[in-house]
């Protein structure tokens, strides 16, 4: 589908034919990926050990939109494989574009709540224990979801979300200039700030706090398995949503004649679409962090929380063995911290 930008001296068209090979590929390994393993990962999440802690209504609440997202995509796979032709009503495009969307910025609000979650377990400990006695994820949970709804609703009986020419019908693509600039800049404005900027700066602020405190922990299979978290969010919002979210502040600020270089704008076009597709990426790859913890006891076989040393004074028949108990903790490193950790972190 062929879109025009209007730039001084005339239109500039902006292509990218490759993208709906590039899609399908794309959106077809996601489905095959993340179908079994978000399914997987709900089951795991609905067994009775694991719907005691605390966090658990973040993971489940993340498994739950990645699965309503990936249930989503054969539309989508259709859709991009057809030359981006929709052909399933105008309803249809609304309710299944808005939900794509809302997916992006669900999944990025719950992974800043697994992160702060996590964060105040190690570093506060002493808070995220009065915290648990409340229903403070669950209060946090709700105020997600009504903001989203709060968001799509208005958006889907705003009226139509296509744009429709003689050959094809397209869906949530080839808006016009006007539209972006009346109808979707509010909306675009609201997700780029609330939706990306706010809780990728959360994240950003205690990620390093908290992979500080992390390296003060002595015992290594606690260690392995929080840097191992740390690491697996990091890479999925720099190859997921921080690429996506940048690309679309450039195409949103092209739509608002912010920027009017024809050559920058195929470049932005282009970038928009490949990152659109990679967003998708995490919704297979988010139950490898619920999985991280099991796979890291299981393979690690890592001891109870009390940690014994055997030990014998002098190698003679006559010298029995003895149990000593560890040393004492550096005068610079917290118990309750220390404790605190190994425990949300066993359990996790």
């Amino acid at each position: 589908m062929e879109i025009f930008l209007n730039v001084p001296g005339g239109n500039c068209s902006l292509q990218a034919d490759f993208q709906y090979g590039f899609f399908t590929v794309t959106y077809s390994l996601v489905f095959t990926l993340g179908l079994p393993g978000n399914i997987l990962a709900l089951y795991y999440l609905c067994q009775s050990r694991q719907r005691s802690r605390n966090a658990n209504i973040y993971f489940v609440n993340l498994s739950t939109v990645d699965f309503i997202f990936i249930c989503l995509l054969p539309i989508r796979i259709y859709y991009h494989n057809a030359g981006n032709n929709w052909i399933f009503g105008d309803m249809a495009c609304r309710i299944t574009g808005s939900l794509f969307y809302a997916n992006i910025y669900l999944s990025i609000g719950f992974f800043t709540c697994i992160s702060l979650d996590r964060y105040l377990a190690v570093v506060h400990p002493l808070m995220y224990m009065k915290l648990k006695g409340t229903r403070f994820s669950l209060i946090l949970t709700v105020v997600i979801w009504i903001l989203c709804g709060a968001v799509i609703l208005p958006l889907i009986l705003g009226g139509p979300l296509g744009n429709e020419n003689s050959t094809k019908t397209s869906c949530f693509d080839g808006f016009s200039t006007s539209a972006w600039q009346d109808r979707l800049a509010p909306y675009n404005t609201c997700a780029l700030i609330f939706g990306f900027l706010f809780p990728f700066a959360i994240t950003v602020v205690i990620m390093p706090i908290f992979a500080r405190r992390i390296c003060r922990i002595k015992s290594s299979t606690h260690r392995k398995v929080a840097l191992r978290i740390i690491i697996f969010i990091l890479v999925v919002s720099l190859v997921c949503f921080l690429p996506y979210n940048v690309s679309h502040l450039l195409y949103f600020m092209m739509k608002l004649d912010l920027i009017l270089d024809c050559a920058c704008a195929i470049h932005i076009y282009k970038l928009r679409r490949i990152t659109l597709a990679l967003v998708s990426l995490n919704s297979c790859l988010n139950p490898i962090l619920i999985f991280i913890p099991y796979l890291s006891r299981r393979l690690n076989a890592p001891c109870a929380k009390q940690t014994y040393h055997f030990q014998k004074a002098n190698p003679t028949a006559e010298a029995p063995s003895r149990i000593t108990s560890p040393p004492p903790l550096p005068n610079n490193l917290e118990p309750v911290t220390i404790l605190g950790a190994k425990v949300e972190w066993s359990v996790l």
